[in-house]
């Protein structure tokens, strides 16, 4: 058999209506990735998983808030390149094919985001993909003002929010998975006002709090930003009792074992469920997903692979991890968000919404990266820690003229339960949730 009659052996599962393209079909999408210009691919507005194929050269990308994985296999005339957003698709295809013993969960490989990833199918031996970055924005170049760092990077998400909107169905309503946090809090703020700018009823709108046994201190402080804001029409709390909170599952769904990740997803998979219950038909979500991780607001002392200065002087770290020219950049899952963007976006399809987060967005984390963080913290945690809510407040009012409460940080699966009940509910078991991970996938092989 000629060369030519199996290099084109490429299985795309992705849905095409999954593609979320706001000003480009995706034929011209796909082209963007062959005519090998950045800036080109940069300027791909929406959240997309593409590929496109020329020859025995295939390309592959991404937006931060979606996954998208491959796997090579091999077939008697040449390899077979499938393509999904999940490892269970993955898995089943192989076994559709009758190539079952060909897969393992750690065979799968994750197209980093903010890269085109190259591959090409050309034979045994397989050459290792390339990576060609295209969002490379540059870093510490605003002031150390507060106020105008604030301004710029609040501006940059209420024009995001503005893009997203026209594209959107002008009747649906729009929820907001609200903790009264700093990220759910602005976006909450920005939408508002943006419907209000646009003269859109903001009825369309509503804040959703999760709550565990009627506990929780997220359900608290939702109700306390709404009344200080004037917004107290706009919330709804969604009720759910502890025995439905399922990690096991979660691990099932987003197809990961990392603890904070899997409790996060636990907790999520509930408020979704909630709502959907009460609202079959809703659909769109915005929520405050990449807000931590644009403004580097997690405990380094947590982690002890990280010091201050790793965290301030690397480029998109906590977007991209270490970077997939590094020996701690996993080949299965990427780094960072890039890893993390599962957690909402596979509970999200799960229960059939569309989510959206303008934190995600090119334009935003390029804001993010523009701020001197080593210049304004001087190598001190505090100080660090202590930015977000003074840059994200300072902003809201500058741009919205609304003075936004800060309360201090706490992770959702923390928020939604009772003080006392986290221990129990989350202990933290990445043994127990990697065992099940790779049951699930030795029971579906």
């Amino acid at each position: 058999m000629s060369h030519q009659q199996y290099i084109a052996r490429v299985v795309n599962l992705i849905p095409e209506n999954s593609q979320r393209l706001w000003s480009l079909s995706e034929v011209d999408a796909r082209q963007r990735l062959l005519d090998a210009d950045s800036g080109a691919v940069l300027r791909i507005d929406g959240s997309f998983a593409l590929v496109a194929q020329e020859g025995e050269r295939v390309l592959l990308a991404r937006s931060l808030d979606r996954p998208m994985r491959y796997f090579l296999a091999k077939a008697v005339d040449g390899p077979v390149l499938i393509v999904a957003e999940r490892i269970d698709e993955i898995a089943a295809e192989l076994a559709r094919r009758g190539w079952s013993n060909q897969f393992h969960p750690s065979y799968t490989r994750m197209v980093p985001a903010h890269h085109v990833t190259m591959l090409r199918l050309i034979g045994c031996p397989d050459p290792n993909p390339v990576h060609r970055r295209f969002f490379d924005p540059p870093r510490a170049t605003l002031p150390t003002d507060l106020d105008v760092i604030g301004r710029h990077y609040i501006e940059a998400v209420y024009a995001e929010l503005r893009r997203w909107l026209p594209v959107q169905d002008a009747a649906a309503p729009i929820g907001v998975p609200f903790s009264g946090g700093i990220d759910s809090g602005a976006v909450l703020l920005c939408l508002y006002a943006l419907l209000l700018n646009e003269g859109i009823s903001p009825a369309r709108l509503k804040a959703f709090t999760l709550s565990v046994d009627g506990g929780g201190d997220d359900a608290r402080q939702a109700r306390e930003f709404l009344a200080r804001t004037g917004l107290e029409m706009l919330g709804e709390t969604i009720d759910v009792p502890s025995v439905a909170l399922d990690p096991l599952r979660a691990v099932a769904v987003i197809e990961d074992y990392k603890p904070l990740d899997v409790e996060c997803a636990a907790v999520n998979l509930q408020l979704l469920a909630g709502i959907r219950e009460r609202y079959p038909e809703w659909r769109l979500l915005v929520d405050g997903d990449g807000g931590d991780e644009n403004l580097k607001d997690y405990p380094i002392e947590e982690n002890s692979e990280l010091t201050i200065r790793s965290v301030v002087n690397n480029r998109m770290l906590y977007q991209e991890g270490w970077g997939v020219e590094s020996i701690k950049h996993s080949l299965t899952y990427s780094g960072g968000f890039s890893r993390g963007c599962v957690r909402g976006y596979a509970c999200a399809s799960a229960h059939g919404f569309v989510d959206f987060s303008p934190y995600l967005r090119p334009a935003v984390i390029a804001v993010a990266e523009a701020i001197p963080f080593a210049e304004l913290t001087h190598g001190s945690h505090e100080r660090l820690y202590a930015l977000k809510g003074e840059i994200v407040s300072r902003g809201v009012r500058s741009v919205l003229g609304i003075e936004m409460p800060v309360f201090p940080k706490r992770r959702f699966q923390e928020g939604a339960v009772a003080t006392g009940q986290v221990a129990r509910l989350f202990p933290r078991d990445e043994g127990r949730y990697r065992q099940h991970f790779l049951a699930l996938h030795a029971a579906a092989s």
